[in-house]
């Protein structure tokens, strides 16, 4: 099944709303558990979080690491206005900050961060190598990169099946997204070249389920 790409920005308010109330629970709880156990320990310091959306991963994953400090940043103002307002009401204002901004020319508070992780955010770049020298750019040397996205299916019939099993119950619009999200994603190879062009051949790439795969490893410690 070819690529079809879609739009690099969620903000009309009422997608940014059904996204952000809908019940990611499952995938955005193995998110924090995968990078977890893939680097075997919780990060320390200042984490970045690229493409947060209405913050609900940026929240698990500090809640689930509480030693941390966390910026999410995202271009699109209906998701953070959402977002911030998630992270008032969990009590986290003084670890979380949401940030507007749109990658790759994003101003960020610090230069280096001490992890990067992202979520679902590959599939909406009209050019994938901008998550990757984002990564490179905001993260220390040696710093832990993990990356989750969808995983785009083989064909028509299997992404309708999967929009059937995940997703029957969801408003209109989320099932449309959630089919057009699929079509936009990449496969694993796809992932793997990308990482390869971009410095990150040694990067770890593997489906996790029938809609998703992870990318992790640690940027490397001098510029290359």
């Amino acid at each position: 099944m070819q690529r079809v790409p879609e739009p690099e920005l969620m903000d009309d308010a009422a997608q940014a709303r059904a996204y952000a109330e809908a019940d990611f629970a499952e995938a955005h709880d193995a998110f924090v558990r995968l990078y977890l156990e893939r680097f075997g320990a919780a990060p320390d310091g200042w984490v970045l979080d690229l493409g947060c959306g209405p913050g609900d991963v940026t929240l698990r994953f500090a809640r689930a690491c509480p030693q941390v400090r966390v910026h999410g940043v995202d271009g699109a103002a209906a998701m953070l206005r959402l977002g911030t307002a998630a992270v008032e009401a969990a009590g986290l204002g003084e670890r979380v900050t949401l940030l507007q901004g749109h990658l790759p020319g994003a101003s960020l508070p610090r230069p280096r961060y001490d992890a990067v992780i992202s979520n679902s955010l590959l599939h909406h770049l009209a050019e994938p190598g901008v998550l990757w020298a984002s990564a490179r750019r905001f993260g220390a040397p040696g710093a832990p990169l993990f990356v989750m996205d969808l995983l785009r299916p083989a064909d028509p019939a299997e992404l309708e099946a999967l929009v059937a099993r995940y997703a029957a119950d969801a408003p209109p619009v989320l099932r449309r997204d959630f089919a057009a999200s699929l079509a936009a994603a990449y496969r694993v190879d796809e992932v793997r070249a990308q990482l390869a062009a971009a410095g990150l051949a040694g990067f770890t790439v593997e489906a996790v389920s029938d809609r998703h795969w992870v990318a992790w490893g640690r940027l490397p410690e001098a510029a290359s």
